[in-house]
């Protein structure tokens, strides 16, 4: 695979590695957002979202459309929405793996 390939999957991915971030991510995924909306929703300070809006804005993967004084914020791709919807059924297979592990455990104690 390309070397470049290689580098703009792992910066994409980068973008991804925080858990504001991904709620951000998942919140956009239900529809436009501006950062008032997403601080109230993750009841956490402006500075905190913008910071975070910057990171994923610097590396393409959201992008605002400012309106007067208010920037709303929308996914540059929709299908990052299907990303995080198989991120979950990856986190879930694990997790009932996991549990069946558990349950294996108990039944030989």
């Amino acid at each position: 695979m390309n070397q470049s390939v290689q580098q703009f999957k792992a910066d994409f991915f980068k973008a991804l590695a925080h858990p504001m971030r991904i709620r951000i991510l998942e919140l956009l995924s239900e529809g436009d957002k501006n950062v008032n909306e997403l601080q109230s929703i993750l009841g956490s300070e402006g500075s905190a979202v913008s910071q975070q809006l910057a990171v994923l804005r610097g590396k393409n993967v959201v992008y605002g459309m400012k309106e007067g004084t208010t920037v709303t914020y929308t996914l540059r791709d929709p299908l990052i929405k299907d990303l995080l919807a198989v991120a979950r059924e990856i986190f879930d297979n694990h997790l009932v793996d996991a549990i069946s592990l558990l349950e294996d455990m108990r039944k030989d104690s």
